[in-house]
């Protein structure tokens, strides 16, 4: 990061620097639970003859603990892609109108975990739905482990509640789906065939600038051979468009081999509660009563709006425990 020119490359010095923060968040951990456990040794050794020395030592001991938990929680990080950036979509289900009001909710669920960790998130696109809420969205979370956490967030989410969008107030089921890629760099080969792939040029739709709605930049790839579709709007230029939807199309292909391979690696697979895309993770409640609970897990919490307003790590670390479990 000190060499000459450096910071010439704005893409290249960013990939960099991302780097490090990942390796800084494996470091970090081990640094602090080694300087404590040096502490404890002379708190124990002092503690033998002084009574104040000693009375220090269980708050010293919770907090090594509690040091040691981050650290096992960190190596539970250990996939490929887990210290990458995250490309989280989120697409409307069942549900109608309510459907769509609950992909918003979900999109700014994540948006809010992501800054109280101090990440960083961009939206790459966004759909809106003509009555409320959105069709699809994507954003781009970028920090240290962001993928390694939100991959587990993978499936369909359900909400249940009173409809705002019913004058008759009845209870309604919701349902979103949840998709999380690694954002890969060129250092990552993905195959593809020019003539695999379908280009569609659109214009832009929704809140986002004056060039909304009058320049034909945004853009819509489709993968022939798999079906799966891909789409930027957030770029005013066309061609930071296609890059950033060819890096998406990219990532989205290479979870799927990934997945294909983890599968064949592991029969245990077959017997497992189905994960991915097209399954139900978690189930949300309003009525009647408030709670949030995933359903491979078990975990739940009780407070509807903490987990709404970004509260979900204890769902993602219980995942990665879970993973480890069934692994």
């Amino acid at each position: 990061m000190s060499a000459p020119g450096f910071w010439d490359d704005a893409e290249g010095s960013q990939a960099v620097v991302g780097r490090l923060k990942t390796i800084k968040s494996y470091l970090k951990p081990i640094e602090t639970i080694a300087a404590e456990l040096d502490e404890l040794d002379v708190l124990f050794e002092l503690g033998a003859e002084d009574e104040e020395m000693a009375a220090e030592i269980p708050d010293r001991l919770a907090s090594a603990e509690k040091t040691m938990e981050d650290l096992q929680l960190t190596a539970l990080l250990s996939g490929p892609f887990d210290g990458n950036n995250a490309i989280v979509t989120i697409n409307a289900r069942d549900g109608g109108t309510d459907a769509n009001d609950w992909a918003e909710m979900l999109l700014r669920m994540y948006i809010n975990w992501a800054q109280s960790r101090d990440y960083s998130v961009e939206i790459l696109d966004r759909q809106d739905n003509e009555e409320a809420g959105i069709n699809s969205a994507s954003i781009m979370v970028r920090g240290p482990m962001a993928y390694g956490y939100l991959k587990g967030e993978i499936g369909i989410h359900r909400l249940v509640r009173i409809s705002p969008f019913n004058a008759e107030g009845k209870r309604q089921t919701s349902f979103a789906a949840v998709d999380v890629n690694p954002d890969i760099d060129d250092s990552i080969h993905v195959e593809l065939r020019d003539e695999d792939i379908r280009e569609d040029v659109f214009r832009s739709s929704g809140a986002g600038g004056q060039h909304v709605n009058k320049t034909s930049s945004a853009i819509r790839l489709t993968h022939l051979p798999t079906g799966t579709v891909v789409q930027c709007q957030n770029e005013r230029s066309q061609h930071k468009n296609r890059a950033m939807a060819l890096k998406m199309l990219k990532a989205r292909l290479l979870q799927r081999e990934e997945e294909k391979r983890e599968q064949q690696m592991s029969e245990k697979y077959k017997n497992m509660a189905k994960v991915g895309f097209g399954s139900q993770i978690r189930n949300y409640f309003l009525h009647p009563e408030q709670r949030v609970k995933d359903s491979r897990t078990g975990y739940q919490n009780a407070s509807f709006h903490d987990v709404l307003n970004g509260n979900i790590q204890p769902f993602m670390e219980e995942y990665l425990r879970w993973r480890v479990k069934t692994d």
